[in-house]
């Protein structure tokens, strides 16, 4: 999958090249992308490939900087490129002076379980779950039982999800791993006796599926309990040479995939850890960041990050650069979907003006005058506003009496509500 790389050579033009690419600009731009040899060989016909190679990997031998997991050694360079992007997130991601992304303390519980429910979505996504993001999110939000594998997946990663937030400023521990894989992995994987249970053979290995090539072997199971245990101790305690939270974050994500503890779900394990760290560390803004919606768009690229890391002498930054990159997308992407969420609450309080209809009503009536067919539950409105089930019913109650929702009787105790035919003769008494 990965062409191997020239050896590095140790050659007497070395380090005037090096010199050279540095006053011209050619090492910033290899560095800040962090290019492997496959990109690197095209990138200048005024030097040859080989001796290129040579001088980029001088800078990164010098530049490095080392961990130890088991017997294993790993590097990772800290590149400008990396240095610039995590001045921007300690200024916006973290810290306990909020944000000036815009998200207003009364919305923050809306935006976090949105938020949540879209990583639960896309990690399972990544993984083979197959539905639609529309009937995940009603399942969710409804609290429907899953009807198959997919939706099961979903539903395991947002309750997983919901737990690392509530557990958030604890340690990690190897029972926690195997807690947060049993969540995640709950009737999913083929034996049901390997949910929380790291593996207990080596026939478990990465494989393409597109050609059936091997391309990632893992550590031997006799590796596991003291790569789990050197995991923890990475995760709980700062080492003498400061390694900056969000990097330490990312390499925690990448030795859960390198490990491979367990027979399936690895993936998902992976993610989920990186938020739990990311939180603990402080970063309260990761809780509204779905890091997988966009791994999800460039898995390719995902994949390929991880085997240039292993390729290249065990080289974590090319893993670590890519996992930025996404992490800014999605901080990108998150300031949009919050200006569209303001618009439509600036747009929902029109409705605000009717007597006896607080906030949450206000939001309702909206997606009722945007979705004539929409169909609502006490569940949906518990889950939608992270509110008790009696303060959901009381909302849709005061709704019915307005004259907004009609009641659909479901059963002897359950009920569905859904828009009046007077719904806009009603608006019309309220001058809305």
């Amino acid at each position: 999958m990965i062409e191997q790389a020239p050896k590095h050579i140790k050659e007497e033009n070395t380090i005037s090249l090096l010199v050279k690419l540095q006053q011209n600009g050619l090492l910033k731009d290899i560095q800040d992308d962090y290019l492997y040899w496959d990109k690197i060989k095209y990138k200048s016909r005024e030097y040859k490939p080989e001796d290129l190679w040579n001088a980029v990997k001088l800078h990164r031998f010098i530049k490095s900087n080392k961990v130890k997991f088991g017997k294993y050694d790993f590097t990772f360079v800290i590149t400008d490129f990396i240095q610039r992007t995590l001045h921007q997130f300690d200024m916006h991601i973290g810290g306990n002076l909020g944000s000036n992304i815009g998200i207003a303390e009364t919305d923050k519980t809306k935006f976090m379980i949105s938020s949540i429910m879209e990583e639960a979505i896309s990690s399972s996504q990544m993984e083979g779950a197959n539905t639609t993001r529309k009937k995940a999110k009603q399942m969710i939000q409804q609290e429907q039982k899953p009807k198959n594998k997919s939706e099961q997946m979903i539903m395991n990663n947002f309750i997983t999800m919901k737990h690392i937030v509530q557990h958030k400023h604890e340690d990690i521990t190897p029972e926690k791993i195997l807690y947060v894989h049993r969540l995640i992995s709950y009737k999913t994987l083929d034996d049901a006796m390997d949910e929380g249970k790291l593996r207990e053979n080596d026939d478990v290995h990465v494989i393409n599926h597109f050609n059936g090539e091997i391309v990632h072997i893992p550590p031997s199971k006799e590796e596991l309990d003291k790569l789990m245990t050197d995991l923890c101790l990475f995760f709980n305690s700062d080492s003498k040479d400061f390694i900056h939270p969000i990097i330490k974050g990312c390499i925690i994500h990448f030795m859960i995939g390198w490990i491979h503890p367990f027979t399936d779900g690895n993936g998902r394990t992976a993610r989920a850890l990186f938020y739990w760290y990311m939180l603990k560390k402080g970063y309260w803004l990761t809780e509204f960041l779905s890091i997988s919606r966009i791994i999800k768009d460039s898995k390719n690229q995902y994949e390929r990050a991880y085997l240039y890391s292993e390729t290249d002498d065990n080289d974590l930054s090319y893993f670590i650069t890519y996992h930025i990159k996404t992490m800014e997308k999605a901080y990108e992407a998150l300031k949009k979907y919050i200006g569209r969420k303001q618009k439509e609450v600036f747009q929902a309080a029109k409705f605000m003006k009717i007597p006896l209809v607080n906030d949450r009503m206000a939001q309702i009536l909206k997606i009722l005058n945007d979705d004539s067919d929409r169909i609502l539950s006490n569940k949906e409105i518990e889950s939608r506003f992270n509110i008790s089930n009696f303060t959901a019913r009381s909302d849709l109650k005061m709704l019915v009496e307005l004259g907004f929702l009609e009641v659909i009787q479901v059963n002897k105790k359950k009920q569905n509500f859904v828009k009046s035919k007077n719904f806009e003769r009603v608006l019309k008494r309220y001058k809305v």
